[in-house]
């Protein structure tokens, strides 16, 4: 039974009301929208809707099913119009029933807030001018959204093409409705989420979710490729937003500009069917292991080391092994390199990131995929691949298994949730008390001096060591990025030394807050 529709024909509203008739429901919420005559100062005659249909009905089904689960309530049903309509005709119509008024209407706002934001709807307004203009189209890239003019012509509505991945039998028309209904996160937009985002994109995937605090720089060009050299010092999340609108303005975008942490995680990651992670940071892919492992969501890693990269599918069941399985401790920062610090080439994340893409698409098209549990390592200067199989009698299994591993260690994260500390200057830091201990390597100290600011220099690989030369009272400790400083801090912490804090996004990130403020 379908509780969503599209109608070129006028509203059956009482006919709805009676279908959500039930002896258990003691409240009913409806939201009736009208086609009034005048928007933005305009004067309208009539509007137009276009849908895409096949996407427009298998995502509002979900809304309403989502809707039902989160509320608890008996029944919904929604009805949106299409075609051609005057004004004072009823464009939409949404009805909830429940056992209580408070779940109906609670449930009633939230299916039209997902409706309007998540279904690939669009709508011209007709004026009495003669004029005509597509409006409040959250799905359409319009020219103005981006101040680097891509001169479009006109903000035309557009209707994807995947006739040539219809014509897979392994995907056919009920495969597309499968991705039209999908919902994937992608945790990190840079050379390894360009090509999953864009290829998600254009395959058609329903929703896709973008994590990433990073701002373009220079340097991130050569392989991130979904972005231009007028990008630079923009946010790396809005910048892949309106070029996943432009690729493909069905598909529906949801951002975060601030990492997952361990408080948050896993609710976010049981709001998605697969979770891309895509980051150069370890401490966010331990982070995502513990996640997936305790929401049940699939997810796919890959790291990149120069000319090499890894790829592994945590696939969140029983028995199945995840990130802590091969190896149970998060390594400390220096020990694992990162593009900045051992180069790359572009074509290296682009080939791992194009996997993880093909893997996405496999998982969420129940496409076959190799038996048993491995790890991929790629060596794209030789072209060979090799499997290292993860045996998940070992691992996280000697310990309890990973359900109960990811569980203790997201309980010792939430333990640290005030060690990141944010200042747009250390001089505020130090204002507030702080003293400052900088874990940077010597030559990177001579780059970036920190000129008259009082701080002690103490490497990040000997702090621990060092903890006796540490000051009494508040410290913060920083940085290039805040990986080794808030890996320090955790490990200060365990030795007792509760003050200890990490500047978040590091010294990098609070001179760009600082350039930009």
């Amino acid at each position: 039974m379908m509780r969503f529709s599209l109608s070129s024909d006028a509203v059956d509203t009482a006919g709805l009301h009676a279908a959500l008739q039930h002896p258990g429901s003691g409240g009913f919420c409806a939201f009736e929208g009208w086609v009034r005559n005048s928007n933005d100062g305009r004067e309208v005659d009539g509007l137009e809707y276009e849908a895409y249909a096949e996407l427009a009905l298998a995502e509002g089904e979900r809304i309403l099913d989502e809707a039902i689960a989160r509320y608890g309530v008996t029944d919904a049903r929604c009805v949106h119009r299409s075609g051609h309509l005057k004004v004072g005709e009823l464009a939409v119509w949404v009805g909830v029933s429940a056992a209580h008024r408070d779940e109906a209407f609670r449930a009633c706002r939230y299916i039209i807030d997902e409706i309007k934001h998540r279904l690939p709807i669009w709508k011209k307004e007709h004026y009495l001018t003669g004029e005509s203009n597509w409006v409040a189209c959250t799905h359409v890239y319009r020219e103005h959204e981006h101040e680097h003019h891509h001169h479009h012509q006109h903000a035309v509505p557009f209707t994807p093409d995947y006739s040539r991945q219809l014509r897979l039998r392994e995907v056919g028309e009920a495969g597309q409705v499968r991705l039209a209904a999908a919902r994937v996160l992608v945790i990190g937009a840079g050379g390894l989420g360009c090509p999953v985002l864009s290829y998600l994109a254009g395959a058609g995937v329903g929703t896709l979710g973008i994590v990433d605090g990073d701002r373009l720089d220079a340097s991130n060009l050569h392989r991130q490729t979904l972005y231009d050299a007028r990008d630079i010092g923009e946010r790396k999340v809005d910048l892949a937003a309106r070029r996943i609108a432009a690729l493909n303005p069905a598909v529906t975008v949801r951002t975060w500009t601030e990492p997952l942490h361990a408080s948050n995680a896993v609710e976010v990651f049981g709001q998605f069917d697969l979770v891309v992670e895509c980051t150069d940071d370890m401490r966010s892919r331990y982070l995502s292991s513990d996640a997936a492992v305790l929401s049940g969501t699939p997810l796919i890693l890959a790291s990149v080391y120069q000319y090499e990269g890894q790829l592994q599918v945590v696939a969140a069941q029983p028995d199945a092994p995840c990130l802590r399985c091969l190896w149970p401790q998060e390594p400390a920062p220096e020990a694992v390199s990162s593009c900045v610090q051992s180069g790359v080439l572009g074509p290296v994340p682009g080939v791992l990131g194009t996997m993880q893409a093909m893997e996405a698409l496999k998982l969420l098209l129940g496409l076959p995929h190799p038996a048993g549990h491995a790890l991929l390592l790629v060596n794209l200067l030789d072209f060979t691949i090799q499997h290292l199989p993860i045996d998940p009698a070992e691992g996280c299994a000697l310990h309890g298994g990973c359900v109960a591993v990811a569980r203790d260690a997201l309980a010792r994260s939430l333990g640290d949730d005030d060690i990141e500390l944010s200042f747009e200057r250390l001089e505020d830091a130090i204002a507030a008390g702080f003293r400052l201990i900088d874990l940077r390597e010597p030559d990177e100290v001579a780059a970036e001096p920190l000129h008259e600011l009082p701080a002690q220099h103490i490497p990040s690989a000997q702090v621990v060591a060092r903890a006796g030369e540490l000051p009494g009272g508040r410290i913060l400790l920083i940085c290039a990025s805040g990986r080794r400083s808030g890996h320090a801090a955790r490990l200060l912490r365990a030795q007792g030394l509760h003050q200890v804090h990490s500047l978040a996004g590091g010294l990098r990130a609070s001179l760009r807050e600082r350039e930009s403020g």
